[in-house]
């Protein structure tokens, strides 16, 4: 009774590795543009199960490894560097599963799975390409993502996986940010 109760908390974790990692933005992003090549699902598919190895092989992981860990399969895999903020918040969520299923609650890894597969958005990332001055050198132009978050059928101003509103005071728009065609780029204050 007892190995099949922890076949299934395994089984349990495991479905919450993979939807954590469905429901991350930076993910779906790298999947649905083919960053990671013509297999970019299977590798995102793959990437379920080499996370929640790696969870079973070290049992006491920091936070800090958990996002170089991702953050290492991301860029080796998808070409892909995550810099949305979203990291910490996936590793986290990650741990805090491991927690539920080192203890054996099998029912905290169903409530988390759930919660975290309703809160799931859906991201389109569209690629516009911007000169920097005058210069028509090709190595000065760069790409940058437009990212749309949508959220039950309509889109959002933030990702989902950040409830948390930033105040007013977070972001400041300054002219040169202020592209063609009425978009603005918003960057991150570091």
């Amino acid at each position: 009774m007892m190995a099949g109760a922890g076949e299934d908390s395994r089984a349990l974790f495991g479905a919450g590795v993979r939807a954590a990692l469905e429901a991350w933005p930076a993910l779906q992003i790298a999947v649905e543009n083919g960053f990671g090549g013509v297999h970019s699902q299977e590798k995102a598919e793959w990437l379920g199960g080499a996370v929640e190895e790696y969870f079973l092989r070290n049992a006491d992981l920091e936070l800090d490894e958990v996002e170089d860990f991702l953050g290492e399969l991301m860029t080796n895999e998808f070409d892909t560097v995550v810099e949305d903020g979203s990291l910490p918040q996936v590793s986290q969520q990650l741990r805090t599963m491991f927690h539920h299923f080192q203890r054996g609650d099998g029912a905290a890894l169903k409530e988390m799975a759930s919660h975290i597969t309703q809160r799931k958005c859906k991201v389109r990332a569209t690629a516009v390409t911007t000169a920097r001055e005058t210069d028509e050198d090709d190595a000065d132009s760069v790409e940058e993502m437009e990212v749309t978050a949508m959220n039950d059928g309509a889109a959002t101003d933030g990702v989902c996986l950040q409830p948390e509103s930033s105040g007013p005071d977070s972001q400041t728009i300054k002219e040169e940010d202020i592209v063609e065609d009425g978009w603005t780029i918003v960057r991150r204050k570091k």
